[in-house]
């Protein structure tokens, strides 16, 4: 591998994780509309477990890039160490 893959993957990987978070926000705000709209109780108590499962879906998958991404920069860490 080569420092621009690392400089590449890094950016694509922090793009993901905007574009994760930006979802999870969405999620939230429609699930949320959803339980604030319906009368029917086992509607809401329905879609706030669907909301609570998709957040922790979102937040597992948030961490999952995080790691990436610090794997990404100990793998470029160690190739400029190694071009030295």
């Amino acid at each position: 591998m080569s420092v621009e893959y690392y400089r590449k993957l890094l950016i694509d990987l922090r793009a993901r994780l905007a574009k994760e978070r930006e979802t999870k926000k969405k999620d939230n705000e429609r699930y949320a509309t959803s339980i604030k709209n319906t009368k029917v109780a086992s509607t809401k108590a329905s879609y706030r477990k669907m909301k609570i499962d998709r957040a922790a879906a979102h937040d597992r998958q948030i961490e999952s890039i995080k790691k990436q991404i610090e794997n990404a920069k100990a793998g470029l860490a160690r190739e400029r160490k190694n071009k030295k």
